[in-house]
């Protein structure tokens, strides 16, 4: 796990997550109810002010933001282009 990725799940744990939820790299975010949409809202804002990455509304999806992992790879794959 990259530096990115681990203050971008700490962000999450400590944050953003409803109920007490352990975040781990492939903890369904979404489908458990864990974050919400404006939960997920503050995760595309934190993106923008922490990585540097205009996050398109229409890559706001499961295949995206499901699991911090596939937001890890959405930021990478953004970081990278």
């Amino acid at each position: 796990m990259n530096a990115l990725t681990e203050a971008l799940t700490s962000f999450i744990q400590d944050e953003i997550v409803i109920d007490d939820v352990i975040v781990e790299a492939e903890t369904d975010l979404l489908l458990t109810g864990a974050v919400d949409s404006l939960g997920v809202i503050r995760i595309t804002h934190w993106m923008e002010e922490t990585a540097g990455v205009a996050v398109d509304p229409g890559d706001v999806t499961l295949e995206n933001f499901q699991t911090v992992t596939k937001m890890a790879a959405y930021l990478d794959a953004r970081v990278s282009a």
